[in-house]
């Protein structure tokens, strides 16, 4: 029984999983190995977890801990070049604009990437970031404005070279 819970579990979430630990990342295979550290700790807390208010909650805490101890990997340190986007948010507009969003999201310092995954693509409130990393939410909030006042710079330079 828990086998087959935890995997109808991981078989709907996986790359929803997948596709956050890469925009935090950057790197497709640094994201397998952020979410395959994360499945493998919710395997061994799924009997515990599973009766938890919010399991979604516990694996996306699981991701974001897996990306900070991958972080701190000495083989870790150095920068990712990046793939490009993930394909499934390809289909939303045109290639270029999604080029530039992930140019300016992966230019983002790491904490401001975090909050902006959680915030705006897993769509969490404040206090759900917050809670999630580990932090005030004075700090989601300024690190939300930090962030997207960059990724406007960012994008908005990208559009001007574009109409030049």
């Amino acid at each position: 029984m828990r086998d087959e819970e935890f995997a109808a579990y991981v078989a709907e979430r996986r790359p929803q999983l997948f596709r956050a630990a890469w925009l935090l990342c950057g790197d497709p295979h640094q994201a397998e190995d952020v979410v395959q550290a994360a499945l493998t700790r919710l395997y061994v807390a799924w009997p515990r977890v599973r009766r938890a208010d919010s399991v979604d909650a516990y694996v996306r805490r699981a991701v974001v801990n897996a990306h900070l101890d991958e972080g701190r990997r000495p083989w870790r340190r150095e920068a990712s070049a990046g793939e490009g986007l993930p394909e499934v948010a390809v289909a939303a507009s045109a290639v270029e604009e999604h080029d530039a969003l992930w140019t300016a999201l992966r230019a983002l310092p790491p904490g401001q990437r975090r909050v902006v995954v959680l915030r705006h693509w897993w769509g969490l409130s404040v206090e759900e970031t917050a809670a999630d990393l580990d932090v005030s939410t004075g700090t989601v909030k300024s690190q939300t404005s930090a962030a997207l006042a960059a990724l406007r710079v960012a994008l908005a330079d990208d559009l001007t070279k574009e109409t030049s």
